[in-house]
């Protein structure tokens, strides 16, 4: 397991890779982001990017996008995956935060979870992004990038990586941390083929070492 030292040295050299880490999803208003983000879950914020334009365009607000029909909102968002069952719950939170919240995004992680389709993922991200509330949001990057540096226990569920990482890196850290985490294991630390040699963690990477071993072995 990394001590917090070399965890925060892990975070530190993927800094040196994307130092302007961000979130990828594009949007407007709070409003747009929330349903962004609710709309990434188990989908590429590619294929969200590409469907938004067409859904904010029409709903633009929470008080739209309540009024919506069901029908039009799944042909709009279509092409991301499980838009049916998203499609309900973009409808159902903007209901909600008209409802309860004065068509506003509420900026606590507590009321974020409490609206349809957002998770403990979802709010962190959003609470971090909008309302820079010291988050990390643990997603599949998040999680095979601090398994792969034994950042955390291989065995370790989505919320001890989070704990882990929250105690191994100063908390006005955790928002750039998440970002940068996700495009190191978007990009580089990838779920097939991570581009193991010439990466500037390698000395960190129990994983990485053992996967160069391997190649090296295989050539032979």
């Amino acid at each position: 397991m990394l001590s917090k030292k070399r965890t925060i040295e892990a975070i530190d050299l993927m800094k040196e890779l994307y130092p302007n880490a961000r979130g990828e999803l594009n949007y407007d208003t709070p409003f747009q982001y929330l349903i962004a983000v609710i709309l990434s879950a188990q989908a590429t914020d590619i294929s969200v990017n590409k469907a938004t334009p067409l859904l904010f365009e029409a709903y633009p607000t929470a008080e739209k996008l309540a009024q919506a029909s069901l029908e039009d909102v799944m042909m709009r968002i279509k092409t991301i995956g499980l838009y049916k069952t998203k499609a309900k719950n973009i409808i159902k939170a903007s209901q909600m935060l008209v409802e309860t919240f004065n068509g506003e995004v509420p900026k606590t992680k507590k009321e974020l979870e409490s609206l349809p389709g957002v998770g403990r993922k979802t709010a962190n991200v959003v609470a971090g992004d909008l309302f820079n509330v010291p988050s990390i949001a643990v997603d599949t990057h998040v999680e095979r990038v601090s398994k792969r540096l034994r950042i955390c226990k291989q065995s370790a569920t989505v919320t001890e990586v989070e704990d882990t990482l929250m105690k191994k890196i100063p908390e006005e850290r955790w928002v750039d941390t998440h970002h940068t985490m996700i495009l190191f294991g978007r990009y580089q630390c990838t779920a097939r083929n991570p581009k193991c040699e010439g990466c500037l963690l390698l000395d960190l990477c129990a994983e990485g070492q053992k996967n160069i071993n391997i190649k090296k072995t295989n050539k032979e």
